[in-house]
């Protein structure tokens, strides 16, 4: 198996969520390790998530499994349950086609990193319960729920 090497994997800042919706993932840098190795069936990215940021919208797959693995510092995972606290060494799974809109915020004074792991489908739709944004895999961008693309 060929190394990667971190190091020279492009860092990738910010989300791409439309106006009004980016600013809360601005600052979340993302490697994709995965595509750094050149796998297709699933995707691995090492974030760094500073404090105060979000990871991203809550959100939830309809055809996508996601895994994070926290590696550094202590996340809140929101979910509809509620909010957990996850540390180094936590992790949570999130099966595709469960309604439960998630995502991680970092309430520490200091950096979070964490592995994401998805897997990648062609007829994934992603749904965002809390705000008015929905993306369906293939899309160059955004829309609203009634299926209006954002500028």
């Amino acid at each position: 198996m060929p190394k990667i090497d971190i190091a020279t994997v492009p860092e990738r800042k910010g989300s791409g969520y439309p106006p009004p919706y980016a600013g809360f993932a601005g600052e979340r840098r993302k490697q994709a390790l995965g595509d750094a190795g050149g796998l297709t069936d699933f995707g691995v990215n090492l974030t760094h998530l500073p404090a105060g940021a979000w990871s991203s919208q809550r959100h939830w797959h309809s055809h996508e499994d996601e895994f994070v693995y926290v590696l550094a510092g202590e996340l809140v995972l929101v979910s509809d349950a509620g909010e957990q606290l996850l540390r180094a060494g936590d992790c949570a799974a999130f099966p595709r086609n469960v309604a439960d809109g998630h995502h991680l915020i970092n309430r520490s004074a200091g950096m979070a990193v964490y592995l994401e792991v998805g897997s990648r489908s062609n007829e994934d739709t992603c749904t965002y319960p809390d705000i008015d944004l929905h993306l369906e895999r293939g899309a160059d961008r955004f829309s609203h729920k009634d299926g209006t693309p954002y500028a």
